[in-house]
């Protein structure tokens, strides 16, 4: 997980450090001594700028609730696409027809190739780690592997689009596999508490400075302020409801194929249930490129005979057979 999610205590001090109270003590010492100066220095711009800050009311509650504000909105975001991500591997991996006619195929070839074998000729499953694998089984010859021959007979015999643009990839895209690898639902809960506790600390903050704010100085703060606070509440409660049924799926899909915990875990890491899936969808998406190009160059060649026989048909022109029976010139006469 990144770190884009910020204590806000951290961005309270950056206003209370003691150097920058020093830094204004000195800007306003300076302006009282060069008052009635002829030859004083003005401030510098940055000086200028600090100094009218400065000046504004509870400036410092202001900006603490403004720079979360902005924050928030970075971090929420973050988290929905990384849940989105994981949400949709997990109902990829669970009920993609495509992924699941693919397995079906591991099955029936792995049970042919075992058609010998009582004890594992007629399994009715197998476990995930065998998916890396099957890259590795070669034919006699060691021309072709089982992994190429299944990825051959499924575009060639389930998928109708197979060669052309709109053909879909049947298995979950590898650099999503990769990302939901990497995460962790722990990181994803300790940063929603975080903002949970920073969302609390800006309303308390945002209460503070419209309580002793003047009625000229209360707009565009207050308004602006409540109007955010309420869509951020509401935000991160749909995030926490997004994460909380997230994490059920993925605890069933680790159920539905059968994957134990690794030593050390208490229970399946995003980490062990998608590494696996990860390098097979790799090593499945490389052949699946390489087929579909071949596939593509088949019809094209198919599609050029197809027009180079019309072609020659259309060059021929047949003369109609004249009739020269008896009947044919009695038919004259007549």
């Amino acid at each position: 997980m990144d770190n884009t999610v910020v204590d806000l205590e951290t961005l309270q001090s950056l206003y209370d450090k003691k150097a920058q109270k020093d830094e204004m003590e000195k800007i306003e010492q300076h302006i009282k001594t060069s008052k009635d100066k002829d030859d004083a220095k003005p401030l510098d711009k940055p000086e200028q700028f600090l100094f009218q800050l400065s000046q504004i009311p509870n400036f410092s509650g202001r900006v603490f609730c403004i720079i979360f504000q902005s924050t928030f909105v970075e971090c929420i975001s973050s988290i929905f696409r990384k849940v989105e991500i994981l949400q949709k591997v997990c109902m990829t991996l669970k009920s993609g027809q495509s992924l699941m006619q693919v397995l079906g195929l591991v099955l029936a070839f792995g049970n042919f190739m075992n058609g010998g074998n009582r004890s594992r000729g007629q399994a009715d499953g197998f476990a995930l780690d065998i998916l890396p694998k099957l890259k590795d089984v070669k034919s006699s010859d060691n021309s072709q592997s089982l992994l190429s021959y299944i990825v051959s007979y499924y575009l060639r015999h389930f998928e109708e689009d197979a060669g052309k643009e709109t053909c879909v990839y049947p298995l979950p895209e590898p650099q999503d596999l990769f990302q939901a690898s990497q995460m962790k639902f722990d990181d994803f809960q300790r940063d929603l508490r975080t903002l949970r506790k920073d969302l609390n600390a800006c309303c308390a903050e945002t209460e503070k400075v419209c309580q002793v704010s003047s009625e000229d100085q209360l707009q565009p703060f207050k308004e602006k302020m409540e109007e955010f606070l309420s869509r951020a509440k509401t935000d991160l409660e749909a995030q926490e409801k997004q994460l909380e049924n997230t994490y059920k799926i993925f605890l069933e899909l680790g159920e539905f194929f059968s994957v134990k915990a690794k030593q050390g875990e208490k229970e399946v890491s995003p980490s062990t249930l998608f590494s696996v899936w990860h390098e097979f969808s790799t090593d499945f998406k490389e052949i699946w490129k390489k087929e579909n190009k071949l596939i593509l160059k088949e019809r094209l060649k198919t599609a050029e005979e197809i027009f180079k026989q019309a072609r020659e048909k259309a060059s021929y022109s047949v003369k109609p057979k004249q009739s020269s029976g008896m009947k044919a010139k009695l038919t004259q006469k007549i």
